[in-house]
């Protein structure tokens, strides 16, 4: 988070719209492969890793969807937002997960993304539930999954990325 957070002004819902993953989507995977960025994450991903992962994204197999941020009326990419199907605890649900640029953070940008990427979940109708899992130690994370309508359940162990336990808060949402 930089300096300026907290200090610009807040945009309104309107004003962000998801778009589904395109194939000039890699910059913006770079753009977001920062330590500041990744750091509840396990770090930036190297340059093969985030092909392997924008093509992930294209391919656009199996339940679920990866979309690009857009802030208007510009059109700047400014982060991502999907869901994805998931195991937790013997039942299969949607995840979701987001990131958003340093320099449009704590302006309310994920949590319209976020509601906006439930409304595409519950579209798809294939799961009555969506869960994030934020680091515990991600405050800003957590306070968008708060500001977006999850639950806090309670703090679990989860692996990300794959062979790394972190401990995360899972929050849930049931879709309409």
């Amino acid at each position: 988070m930089d300096g300026a957070r907290g200090t610009a002004p807040r945009v309104a819902a309107s004003d962000v719209r998801i778009e589904p993953w395109a194939a000039d989507g890699l910059d913006l995977l770079r753009r977001a492969n920062t330590p500041e960025m990744t750091r509840h994450l396990g770090g930036p991903e190297t340059a093969e890793q985030l092909a392997r992962r924008h093509r992930r994204y294209l391919d656009d197999e199996g339940p679920g969807r990866m979309y690009r941020i857009v802030l208007l009326p510009a059109g700047e990419e400014v982060g991502t937002v999907g869901f994805w199907e998931a195991q937790w605890r013997g039942a299969p649900v949607y995840e979701a997960g987001w990131g958003v640029l340093p320099h449009v953070q704590g302006r309310g940008v994920a949590v319209a993304a976020v509601r906006q990427v439930l409304a595409a979940a519950a579209a798809e109708g294939r799961h009555r539930t969506v869960h994030a899992f934020p680091s515990v130690a991600n405050a800003a994370s957590n306070a968008v999954c708060r500001k977006a309508g999850f639950t806090l359940v309670g703090a679990c162990d989860v692996e990300y990325p794959k062979g790394h336990l972190i401990r995360a808060n899972e929050w849930r949402t049931a879709l309409p």
